[in-house]
């Protein structure tokens, strides 16, 4: 076979019982895994590799319920995204994950100190669902259909949510909340 194959070809071999290609599928898509989990979670990259790894093995063991194997990647963020719950609502009582956390969240060059960490403590004090479309639609740049897709929310929701955060972040930067 010549070539880059699609998800979808993955998926077909993975399901015919092809490791490799279950770890191509997994190559291709964990930066993108980990990067949400890295926002979702407080606890940093070794939690967040952590959740991914329990990610990637929730689905191996449900590669069946795939139904849609173009959307591998909407589909692994929606695994990440219940485990990251099941792991936020199990550290709730970690306050020193979210101090980590604030000193590790990535802001664009040029963004003070100051307004790094009003912004990192907005996005703490998010609800998790609100977080998530926040993480994957104005951090990551998806669609509010693709997040919709990974996260399992209706489309409006996610639009709502993205829609709420981004004002209590500009809240937090003194900015109008009504943006």
């Amino acid at each position: 076979m010549g070539g880059l194959q699609t998800d979808a070809e993955l998926v077909g071999r993975a399901l015919a019982g092809s490791d490799a290609a279950f770890s191509r599928l997994i190559e291709r898509h964990q930066a993108a895994v980990r990067g949400f989990l890295r926002r979702m979670l407080g606890g940093g990259w070794a939690e967040a590799d952590d959740v991914a790894q329990e990610t990637f093995l929730a689905a191996w063991g449900a590669l069946r319920s795939l139904k849609e194997p173009a959307g591998v990647r909407a589909w692994l963020c929606g695994i990440a995204w219940r485990k990251a719950q099941d792991r936020i609502r199990s550290s709730r009582r970690s306050a020193a994950r979210d101090t980590v956390w604030l000193e590790m969240v990535e802001t664009p060059a040029g963004v003070s100190p100051e307004d790094r960490i009003s912004v990192a403590a907005a996005m703490a004090e998010l609800p998790p669902d609100v977080r998530a479309c926040v993480a994957l639609c104005l951090a990551d740049g998806w669609s509010h259909a693709e997040a919709s897709a990974a996260l399992g929310l209706p489309l409006g929701t996610v639009k709502s949510h993205v829609a709420r955060g981004r004002a209590r972040l500009l809240k937090a930067l003194g900015g109008p909340d009504d943006a």
